[in-house]
């Protein structure tokens, strides 16, 4: 059974259209800042950076220009992954205890948490920036995501070096976070140092 092409929606003068197929878009002689869709697509992306339209026009591969992330997002975004990652943790202790009588132990278990919330954060961060959602569940909830320099998906190790690069936000007293309010990108420290990116979704349709 052959398989359907591939069609796509485009935006012209603010609405949706289509679905073109790949004739059709070249007829309508779209441009590399065309935004277009696939059902395939969570969101619309300039034809430039779908790769299939970039070899059959010979689009150039642009600077992505960007909405950023803002500090109070990222904030925001930050303490509802803190309050989903502790209030699971907390759930597990909880249950843990019904099932252990010995006191200490509970006690032992319960200040556990200290030193295993933040080492699942992090795991939690590096999975969820590094998935097809680019971001955590905050992050969802607000819009934003995490991509590289021109925009693209990380990869789980860039993910992980990105939230390593934390550590030198958080010795620098936090000033490597309030480092973005002094670039034009909206970087803070462990974004500049892993080459990352916190974006806000450019189009929602």
């Amino acid at each position: 059974m052959m398989q359907a092409p591939t069609t796509y929606l485009l935006v012209a003068n603010g609405k949706p259209e289509g679905p073109y197929t790949i004739i059709e878009l070249k007829e309508k002689k779209i441009k590399p800042g065309d935004f277009v869709r696939t059902d395939a697509m969570d969101d619309y992306k300039e034809a430039h950076e779908v790769l299939e339209l970039r070899e059959l026009f010979g689009f150039k591969k642009q600077v992505l220009i960007q909405y950023y992330g803002s500090f109070d997002q990222r904030l925001l975004a930050a303490a509802l992954d803190w309050f989903l990652v502790s209030g699971a943790g907390v759930l597990v202790v909880f249950v843990l205890t019904l099932f252990i009588n010995d006191k200490v132990v509970r006690i032992a278990i319960a200040f556990s948490l200290l030193a295993v919330i933040p080492v699942v954060n992090i795991i939690y961060h590096i999975v969820t920036e590094s998935s097809i959602k680019q971001g955590t569940y905050g992050k969802q909830l607000l819009k934003i995501r995490v991509c590289d320099m021109e925009g693209n998906r990380i990869t789980a190790a860039h993910a992980a070096g990105r939230n390593l690069a934390k550590i030198f936000s958080v010795l620098t007293l936090l000033i490597g976070y309030l480092y973005s309010f002094f670039n034009k990108q909206q970087q803070c420290l462990h974004d500049v140092i892993a080459g990352t990116l916190v974006i806000k979704d450019r189009l929602v349709i």
